[in-house]
């Protein structure tokens, strides 16, 4: 009895955790906003017009600094004046919390303070292409077959981005709206951010802020 190894690659063939992911991607692209909330107390308040104190924090200075560009950019889109915080500390973890802000925000005049924090929210593998291998008879009959796959190597692994933003009243230092969104996996991880941002400030005009 002999191992022989199958003479087609399965390289076109997508494998069951290569197909899992890209419906993973799938479903983070159709729903950007997996969770928000809104303070009674403010619901209904726009802000447009108003002066925001905008903050990102983030892994790196590089995503930071593109967080800023973009929520700057959407909000002035959305009617508001955004103020832009000078970076924080690259590294920074997702926080939920405005306090550090906050007086930074009433020394620029601000009404409220935006905070994105953007970090990792998943990791996808892609597996590379396998070579099937079945297990037979050389000169005898054997009754059955037995297949496996074996990987080859080529594999890739993509983050996917998530971001927890909020607007927080600075006369009371209270929490006025805050939102879960995440993007779907991509090389571009400026081009996630983007999406993250856009996602977010949409989802602020939905609940009546601007």
């Amino acid at each position: 009895m002999w191992f022989h190894v199958s003479a087609a690659l399965r390289a076109l063939r997508p494998a069951p955790m290569a197909l899992a992911a890209a419906l993973l991607v799938v479903g983070c692209a159709t729903n950007p906003v997996d969770s928000q909330w809104t303070e009674p107390q403010f619901a209904g308040q726009s802000l447009r017009g108003s002066k925001l104190l905008v903050v990102c924090e983030a892994p790196d200075e590089a995503l930071q600094r593109n967080c800023l560009d973009r929520a700057s950019a959407e909000l002035v889109a959305y009617g508001a004046s955004p103020v832009t915080q000078a970076p924080v500390a690259a590294g920074t973890a997702r926080s939920s919390a405005a306090e550090p802000y906050l007086a930074a925000a009433r020394a620029a005049g601000a009404k409220a303070v935006w905070l994105t924090a953007v970090g990792p929210d998943a990791t996808l593998v892609q597996p590379g292409p396998s070579i099937g291998v079945g297990l037979g008879g050389f000169g005898r009959s054997v009754g059955g077959g037995v297949g496996i796959s074996l990987p080859i190597g080529g594999g890739k692994t993509h983050t996917a981005y998530g971001a927890n933003s909020q607007l927080t009243d600075v006369a009371s230092a209270r929490l006025m709206w805050t939102a879960k969104t995440r993007a779907p996996s991509d090389d571009d991880a400026n081009a996630q951010v983007a999406e993250l941002v856009k996602s977010a400030v949409a989802a602020a005009g939905k609940a009546g802020f601007f």
